[in-house]
């Protein structure tokens, strides 16, 4: 069986690709560095993280994008020799304007090396390629319309792209208005048996989500609406563990099975907890929050006499355990959870929040060993933060990690996270008091950014001896738990629960919409602006208690 979701944690809008036996999903990665996250599987049981293809600035330029901008739903498709990945950089999103440069970029292997990008349009966002049987090429995205009583979702719109000179030729073609579900976005194009069939994300990327389908005989339309529209959809099954279920793209794999992926949100299903922590929105399926943000699924499809496509195991609700293809099982060797940095090369899991991830600020060569992180701005700033972070993909999760860090001021911060994004996280940190007696002391200090509002708990603020110390966070659902030693001593808590499902989409979006995730990470801060920095020796990820 497949066991949903196939990517768990922070990985939505699945665009799915097959060349021969390999099956690779493309998915967005928003303000995290490096661009685009492409899992690989050969049995859509098992997968790896194959590549994340937008490595240099040249290519993505992240720094300044708001929470929840930069890259949204890359396409990824492989034709004429090569794969080709076209993305969308956000660098703005509030208001009724959307500042949405398209791109793409394309390589003859997954791995890379992929090339600089080529500007497409600023339509937009969400583009895709589609390569026709008659070896042209075309560009779909939706349509933004910024203008007053206007819808802003102004329909997809499709233009031929010349590959030869690398840009978007002939007239623009306004091809889908969308059906009455609303929102409609993410447009992807496939052919079979003479027609041209179109799938698009409509509901709005919430609990009203949905795959919808339509069909022309002509490449620029009119499209005709699937009968029994929609495709897909979490709506009207409060009860199902995969919410928000919409966005995705059509495969068919080597054993002629037909598959349709899509993103999905698990919400923490304890009401009750939800409820004793002042945290339930009754409305909403469980607690309303997910904690793990939206994640990829997968269903298999079949096609009706009719020429439609449908679930497989009819309706339009996903299923959590569809069967597996009749493909052979392909596990791949299991991925570290622990990493102590002697072979001076950084995990593949880390990510940057905006920020390139170079030497000068991310050092395995000072100290072998350990990882030096050079101080970088505090942990609201949307510009050059000192942090890398790895996506929590379990309900219940650890992390721990042992630091050695010597504060001089204030100013300096050497944190273990559990974040959202620059607004919400929450820090266990080793800074600087000069309040303690005798001038000043280091301090291990737990605070936290509640929809941009900065607190701290002063009352159980610890004085620390001199050495590494070993930081540990826990959450258990809906609940954050903080935890230090030094030496071989007895963990301590410090501070009291915290409401870990603030780490969500949900709770930020009564102002401002989200649409990332939860990490778990190191951060260094450098206020001061002196070169300060601070060592981790070791860090370690864990599904459940530790």
């Amino acid at each position: 069986m497949i066991h949903n979701p196939i990517l768990p944690g922070f990985n939505p809008d699945p665009a799915i690709c097959r060349v021969g036996a390999d099956i690779y999903i493309a998915t967005s990665t928003f303000e995290w560095w490096p661009g685009v996250q492409i899992h690989h599987s050969r049995d859509l049981i098992h997968w790896r993280l194959a590549a994340r293809p937008l490595t240099r600035p040249s290519q993505l330029d992240l720094i300044g994008v708001p929470d929840s901008g930069g890259v949204w739903a890359p396409c990824l498709t492989h034709a004429h020799g090569r794969f080709w990945l076209a993305y969308t950089n956000t660098v703005h999103k509030q208001g009724v304007f959307k500042d949405t440069p398209n791109f793409v970029v394309t390589a003859e292997r997954i791995e890379g090396p992929w090339s600089e990008p080529v500007v497409l349009n600023r339509t937009g966002f969400d583009p895709s390629f589609f390569h026709d049987d008659d070896g042209r090429t075309w560009l779909t995205t939706m349509c933004w319309n910024h203008q007053p009583r206007r819808n802003r979702f102004d329909g997809i719109v499709l233009q031929e792209f010349d590959r030869a000179a690398s840009r978007l030729i002939g007239p623009v073609h306004d091809i889908f208005p969308g059906s009455p579900l609303g929102c409609c976005e993410g447009p992807h194009l496939y052919r079979k048996d003479g027609w041209y069939y179109l799938l698009v994300a409509e509901g709005g990327t919430g609990w009203d989500h949905a795959i919808t389908v339509a069909r022309s005989r002509a490449i620029t339309g009119p499209y005709e609406i699937h009968p029994e529209n929609p495709l897909l959809t979490s709506r009207g099954d409060p009860a199902n563990p995969l919410q928000k279920s919409g966005h995705g793209g059509l495969v068919q794999l080597a054993d002629g099975s037909w598959w349709v992926t899509h993103l999905c949100a698990r919400p923490l299903p304890s009401a009750a907890d939800a409820a004793r922590a002042g945290t339930a929105e009754p409305s909403k399926p469980g607690t309303g929050r997910c904690l793990l943000g939206r994640e990829t699924g997968i269903q298999p499809v079949v096609w009706g006499l009719d020429g439609w496509p449908r679930l497989a195991h009819g309706g339009r609700f996903p299923a959590v355990t569809p069967p597996a293809p009749h493909l052979p099982a392909h596990p791949w060797p299991a991925e570290p959870t622990t990493f102590d940095f002697d072979d001076g090369v950084l995990p593949v899991c880390f990510q940057s929040p905006r920020r390139p991830i170079t030497p000068d600020w991310c050092d395995l060569r000072s100290r072998p060993g350990w990882l030096r992180l050079h101080g970088g701005e505090s942990p609201m700033s949307r510009f050059r933060q000192s942090c890398l972070a790895r996506r929590i993909s379990a309900w219940d999760s650890t992390v721990t990690a042992r630091l050695d860090a010597a504060p001089r001021h204030h100013q300096h911060l050497a944190a273990l996270m559990a974040l959202y994004d620059s607004e919400q996280w929450y820090s266990l940190g080793i800074t600087w008091d000069r309040d303690l007696p005798g001038g000043g002391g280091r301090v291990l200090r737990l605070a936290w950014n509640d929809i941009g509002t900065y607190d701290q708990d002063d009352a159980a603020q610890v004085a620390l001896a001199p050495g590494p110390v070993e930081l540990r966070l826990i959450i258990a659902r809906n609940l954050l738990s903080c935890w230090w030693r030094q030496g071989d001593g007895a963990w301590t808590r410090i501070g009291g629960d915290l409401d870990a499902s603030k780490l969500s989409d949900e709770y930020g979006n009564g102002t401002s919409w989200n649409f990332t995730g939860s990490w778990f990470g190191v951060q260094v801060m450098d206020l001061a602006g002196d070169g300060w920095h601070a060592d981790i020796d070791r860090i370690a990820f864990t599904d459940g208690a530790p």
